[in-house]
């Protein structure tokens, strides 16, 4: 009698844990839960459950990738100064912020990481802070107190833009400051001023997009930054602002926030235009806008508000045309 082995020639193998990374085409049996499994491809990005946050809360400023995150700061309702590390499957809790507030913005890495900004409630703050892996350290502070601000970069070399500025009325603001890592130094002024924007990208390749603008309201706008000067670009499809973005100028991720309903539509950047993606996040929320880590082809968001209440959740973005892993059932 024919079997498999002798008309292909090797055999199914058999594991207790679906393998790591992921081949296309790849099948194995997993005797663990008596599965036949593929890794296929997908055709469209993905969202899945990521790990459970220590702290549920929304506005938080968040650094790093899928697999090695940062998340500080935050409401619930009122300024937090925790700060969490995720490692691809769950959340630890780490040394808190210096200064607790919510609405700031963060950028870097999950050893080396930048906090900007942010609101103390009540009034606005300036501080800013470095994470070196273990402890968090007070640093030069922003010209001017600013929060629902977006920040691209890393830990020496950081943009900050957008947001609100504070004290006197609340007043949207369109400037960028640049951090060299001892000092904040005026950049560009983007050409839509806004604040609650989501951000990707470097200083001198930034990408702002979202956001919100009194009187006109939710933006669909999206700029890019070259290190002296913003660009406008092609629009959002969804109006909307404190949503979650992460990746690069030419790459990058717009999830969730507030259209005014709470969202969890996603859309895709390709350097040029933003494509609608079919699947949205698992949980829709607000409150997002600088809780975004990773790549267009594997990101995380944590956190937020599910309007009415603070999110402990995180889900985790596999891009398209990544291998991912489907039961063979017979149907």
């Amino acid at each position: 009698m024919a079997t498999y082995k002798g008309i292909n020639g090797f055999a199914v193998q058999s594991v207790a844990t679906d393998p790591s990374p992921l081949n296309e085409g790849q099948v194995w049996y997993n005797n663990a839960t008596y599965a036949f499994k593929l890794a296929a491809v997908t055709t469209a990005g993905t969202w899945a459950s990521g790990g459970t946050l220590n702290t549920a809360r929304s506005d938080v400023g968040g650094a790093g990738i899928q697999t090695a995150a940062i998340l500080f700061g935050g409401g619930n309702p009122g300024a937090l100064s925790a700060s969490e590390s995720y490692n691809g499957t769950s959340w630890t809790t780490t040394p808190s912020l210096n200064t607790a507030r919510r609405a700031n913005s963060g950028t870097g890495s999950q050893t080396a990481a930048l906090g900007a900004g942010g609101y103390l409630q009540p009034g606005g703050s300036a501080a800013v802070e470095s994470w070196n892996g273990s402890s968090w350290t007070t640093t030069t502070s922003l010209p001017e107190t600013r929060f629902n601000n977006a920040t691209v970069g890393t830990a020496t070399t950081a943009l900050t833009f957008g947001g609100d500025l504070f004290p006197g009325p609340i007043r949207n603001t369109g400037t960028s400051l640049l951090f060299n890592g001892s000092s904040w130094t005026s950049g560009g002024t983007m050409n839509t001023a806004r604040k609650n924007l989501a951000g990707a990208g470097t200083p001198t390749a930034g990408l702002g997009f979202g956001g919100y603008v009194p009187g006109p309201g939710f933006s669909t706008a999206t700029e890019s930054y070259n290190g002296t000067s913003w660009t406008t670009l092609n629009s959002l499809n969804t109006a909307r602002a404190d949503l979650s973005g992460f990746g690069i100028q030419t790459a990058a991720i717009a999830a969730g926030g507030d259209t005014p309903a709470v969202s969890g539509a996603t859309e895709i950047w390709n350097g040029t235009s933003w494509t609608n993606n079919p699947n949205s996040l698992g949980t829709a929320r607000t409150g997002m806008s600088n809780s975004g880590a990773g790549t267009v082809t594997a990101g995380l968001v944590a956190g937020g508000n599910t309007d009415p209440g603070f999110s402990n959740l995180s889900e985790e973005w596999t891009g398209a045309g990544a291998p991912v892993t489907r039961t063979i059932t017979t149907s």
